[in-house]
């Protein structure tokens, strides 16, 4: 990969990194915040799992506009209103007030994976996208690993609110590097022509430039297509445990283990600082073995149900009491989860054969994805709420893979071919 791709690697982990470290400012003050508004585990778990209703809702209509004027639009709009609504999350007076700013919150980040998948079949050609989306998906667990440890100690020094006053305010600053350098490979002034011409050449692949640039298709026919259904339904066996970790894991830590705040901060960090760094490894691997001859062959798909069966291990740890052991095994299933999820937004780029449907396409996966992320933290708390612990959370987290990983091998054999090329 040439270094000035690589620069827009570096905007779209960044990207990913302040948009998760948002997300984990709640949930590492968890414990303050529902002491001081005398919160259940149940309406805990309502309050983590808030952000993602409009979230949801909201994706469609973003990958519509992603499709109709590209990412870098979408993406700075996006990343301003999160970052907004973050910072009032730290003058919240009430709960119902929190639950506002977590919801206006969610509506921001909806833009996110929609633009940035956008962003990469635009900049990478088909043998780097696995790669390029490994680092782009690193950072939902980099933001995790850094907001543990920065927010946790905010937090233990200052209080909640300061936490969240920090974690939005440095998207104003990302998103002000954006505007001014950013931009489509046609049009920035910083790539070499050589660079420039192969970017153009490679990136709709060989096999599928006259299908480049066809006009966009219907939301109603890609919702009948079989692989679309694959693709949202894999993304979201993989997606509930990570937020069932994301959202949970400091409560667990704490609760479970005895630890503080400061010290569930400083463990939560572990599997998700090291997923950071061997999701990308893998994303890398996969792009070595993965050849286009491969790639054609349906070899992504295979790679990507190997992972989510690791993914699976997660099963285990009720039945575990050394510590060091739990967060061992949780580094290694985020770095699979991570690396899986990477791999099936790469296997979006490689079924789309229209440029012009990987917006629409995108948020479909990702609905898939956040509808069972919305569900985790809810479903966790309830379980929590019944019986005392976590041990019946962490077996839901690990069946789901399972299913994912057949729904990838069955559901997403057949392309994803424009409307208008079968009339």
């Amino acid at each position: 990969m040439n270094f000035r791709r690589g620069w827009v690697c570096l905007f779209l982990f960044t990207l990913t990194s302040i948009n998760y470290a948002d997300r984990v400012a709640l949930s590492v003050a968890a414990k303050p915040i529902s002491a001081e508004f005398h919160l259940s585990p149940v309406e805990m778990g309502y309050l983590l799992s808030s952000f993602l209703w409009f979230y949801v809702f909201c994706l469609i209509p973003v990958g519509l506009l992603v499709d109709r004027y590209g990412g870098k639009v979408v993406n700075g709009c996006g990343i301003t209103l999160w970052s907004a609504a973050t910072v009032l999350t730290g003058f919240a007076p009430n709960w119902l007030f929190m639950l506002g700013t977590r919801i206006a919150m969610g509506v921001g980040e909806s833009t996110s994976w929609p633009a940035s998948n956008r962003i990469i079949r635009e900049w990478f050609p088909a043998s780097e996208r696995g790669f390029a989306n490994a680092i782009f998906g690193a950072g939902s667990a980099a933001g995790p690993a850094i907001g543990a440890i920065g927010i946790s100690w905010i937090v233990a020094t200052w209080g909640w609110r300061q936490g969240f006053i920090a974690a939005g305010s440095i998207g104003f600053i990302w998103v002000a590097l954006w505007y001014f350098l950013f931009d489509k490979p046609e049009r920035v002034s910083w790539l070499t022509p050589t660079e420039r011409d192969k970017i153009l050449a490679e990136r709709d692949g060989e096999s599928t430039v006259h299908l480049a640039e066809q006009p966009s298709s219907s939301l109603w026919y890609l919702l009948r297509l079989r692989s679309v259904w694959g693709l949202f339904l894999t993304q979201g066996c993989e997606v509930y445990g990570g937020y069932m970790l994301l959202t949970w894991l400091p409560t667990y830590l704490q609760q479970a283990k005895g630890l503080s705040v400061m010290n569930a901060g400083m463990l939560t960090a572990v599997p998700f600082g090291a997923a950071s760094i061997i999701a990308v490894g893998l994303g890398k691997l996969s792009d070595r073995v993965l050849t286009k001859e491969a790639v054609h062959a349906g070899s992504r798909r295979t790679t990507l149900a190997i992972m989510l069966a690791g993914v699976s291990a997660i099963l285990a740890v009720p039945f575990i009491d050394q510590l060091w052991v739990i967060i061992l095994l949780l580094a290694g299933v985020r770095s699979l989860g991570l690396a899986g999820s990477a791999l099936n937004f790469a296997l979006v780029t490689d079924l789309v054969r229209n440029r012009s449907d990987i917006g629409k396409v995108t948020s479909i996966t990702v609905i898939g994805g956040n509808s069972f992320g919305l569900v985790a933290p809810i479903v966790t708390g309830y379980i929590v709420a019944l019986t005392g612990n976590f041990d019946r959370a962490f077996i839901v987290a690990g069946i789901l893979p399972l299913i994912g990983a057949v729904a990838t091998l069955v559901m997403t054999k057949k392309p994803i071919v424009p409307e208008r090329a079968l009339v």
